[in-house]
């Protein structure tokens, strides 16, 4: 198992929350991790999909979820150059975090939709 690049928690009750916090924390990850659901994606897909994040942010959140182990990547040497991104067995277990965040975050939207009509 990959070590975590973040500092060890102080365990005090919701120190596992605050762990998984710090593994997907920043704007982009949990989309990252979403995407990645479907499977392999190259980087170029991923930024299609995230239309406004920034190549250089991109590359840094990806690099993040990797050191931390959740995703893998694969370079081919091919011309131009290929690189894939994949869920890693680490990854593919916050799949029920995950989802519950976009259904709560579905009825969500939903209801602030009906409360400004």
């Amino acid at each position: 198992m990959p070590r975590i690049r973040h500092e060890a928690l102080d365990c005090s009750p919701g120190c596992p929350v605050e762990g998984v916090l710090q593994l997907i924390d920043g704007k982009w990850k949990g989309v990252i991790l979403y995407h990645l659901l479907d499977g392999t994606l190259r980087f170029n897909e991923l930024g299609r999909r995230l239309k406004t994040v920034t190549q250089r942010m991109l590359t840094k959140q990806l690099r993040e979820l990797e050191a931390d182990g959740l995703i893998s990547r694969t370079i081919f040497a091919v011309v131009p150059p290929r690189v894939d991104y994949c869920l890693t067995e680490r990854g593919r277990s916050l799949e029920p975090v995950i989802m519950a965040m976009k259904r709560w975050g579905d009825e969500y939207i939903d209801l602030q939709v009906q409360a400004a009509e």
